[in-house]
């Protein structure tokens, strides 16, 4: 009897032939997706993903527009416009989120490098402060957090990208970036509210109240929203800290090592101030110093050791 053909166009396995399986797509691959499918025609061979240039300069613009509105209403000695500069604020903002989907998220991965990390701390900061803005006398903040915002989304436009590889990491991971950034920026409200904060005392204590600070609001109030942020940031980083001892294979291994314990030391110090807080009732001087101290342990242990494995070492 004549062997059996397959029918004609039926698929054959050569022997031995894997059979393919599904790749798994990861969450900032599947965003990057959703983006190029919304702005491209994925059929056409030209196709590109959209160049963040435009909204990196629109927010820059912006933000250096509403800085220099509002340090000329406070040279004149005038209280500046609140929803002004909630609008245009957000109108930055929206901006900066738009140049920062676009530079975050590629195929690859998310690209959290050095400047695009820093970008998006600012962004993160912008926003809690514009939100807050509505039930608290936080515009001061802005004077400082404006010109943050546009140094740091021209940074992440113009400056050399670092070596960071990509991230395609499970939801618990991403959560624990998440909830790291999130502590970045309370803590960095809490920290240009300290520097304000050592302004208005300074000003006081020397009886030449400056046009700056007669918009401020009692020294109390400013205390008292010093400390609500750090109690905010020390939580966030407390959640961030325990997220990365579940989701992190091992907190210290070589490239995480300076990381994890000088964020530890840097919880342990906001935690003595709002110890010290409740239990002695620090405040002014010593209070400011102790902000600036766990503030700066933090800004080694993520930034510092960005910087040298990114730019130094470039691993």
């Amino acid at each position: 009897m004549p062997p059996i053909r397959p029918a004609e166009g039926a698929a054959t396995a050569a022997p031995h032939e894997a059979v393919p399986t599904t790749s798994r797509v990861t969450l900032p691959q599947l965003l990057c997706l959703g983006r190029l499918c919304h702005t491209h025609d994925l059929s056409s061979p030209l196709a590109e993903p959209m160049h963040p240039l435009l909204p990196s300069l629109a927010a820059a613009i912006l933000y250096a527009g509403v800085t220099g509105y509002q340090s000329l209403r406070l040279a004149q000695r005038t209280v500046p416009d609140k929803r002004l500069l909630l609008a245009v604020g957000l109108l930055a903002l929206l901006a900066h989120g738009v140049s920062l989907f676009i530079q975050l998220l590629s195929p690859s991965g998310l690209h959290l490098d050095f400047f695009n990390a820093s970008s998006l701390i600012a962004a993160a900061v912008i926003l809690l402060i514009l939100l807050a803005l509505y039930r608290m006398p936080v515009e001061n903040l802005l004077l400082l957090l404006f010109p943050l915002g546009c140094l740091t989304v021209l940074f992440a436009e113009f400056a050399p990208s670092g070596t960071a590889p990509a991230i395609t990491e499970e939801p618990g991971i991403l959560a624990h970036i998440l909830l790291s950034i999130l502590a970045y920026g309370m803590l960095t409200i809490a920290v240009f509210q300290a520097l304000l904060l050592l302004l208005q005392d300074h000003h006081l204590k020397h009886k030449h109240p400056s046009g700056l600070i007669r918009n401020f609001p009692p020294l109390q109030t400013m205390e008292s929203l010093l400390f609500g942020f750090l109690w905010a940031g020390w939580a966030l980083l407390s959640a961030s800290l325990l997220s990365g001892w579940l989701f992190l294979d091992d907190l210290f291994a070589q490239h995480l090592v300076h990381k994890t314990l000088l964020s530890v030391v840097a919880w342990v110090v906001f935690g003595l101030l709002l110890w010290g807080r409740h239990q002695l009732g620090w405040r002014g001087y010593k209070a400011i110093r102790w902000t600036l101290a766990g503030f700066c342990l933090l800004m080694l242990a993520y930034f510092g050791s960005k910087l040298v494995r990114e730019f130094i070492l470039h691993i």
